[in-house]
């Protein structure tokens, strides 16, 4: 029972969604009332931290990428399609500019 209440708690999803303070206030709570000894809460602790950190990496990524999928069916200018051409502008001026 206990094994299953921890993997649902570690859940990414819902980890995602809430604060690292909720997060920490939660697994602090679950741990006391579990009866963890000092050293088995510590450990949850930084599992569930380490568990919302990657989570957030995770939904952070796939929120970028789903951005950029967005970005493209746009067909929108990129940064780097915008330098390349300031870079052309750039070199054809100088290039006029040094016409007789």
């Amino acid at each position: 029972m206990f094994e299953y209440l921890r993997k649902s708690l570690l859940t990414g999803v819902g980890l995602a969604l809430r604060s690292k303070n909720e997060i920490e206030d939660l697994a602090k709570e679950f741990a006391q009332n579990s009866k963890m000894n000092q050293d088995e809460a510590r450990d949850f602790l930084n599992e569930c931290q380490q568990k919302y950190e990657d989570a957030k990496t995770d939904f952070d990524k796939k929120i970028e990428k789903t951005l950029e999928k967005i970005l493209s069916k746009l067909d929108l200018a990129s940064k780097s399609d915008i330098k390349a051409l300031n870079d052309r502008i750039d070199d054809l001026t100088k290039k006029l500019s040094d016409l007789p």
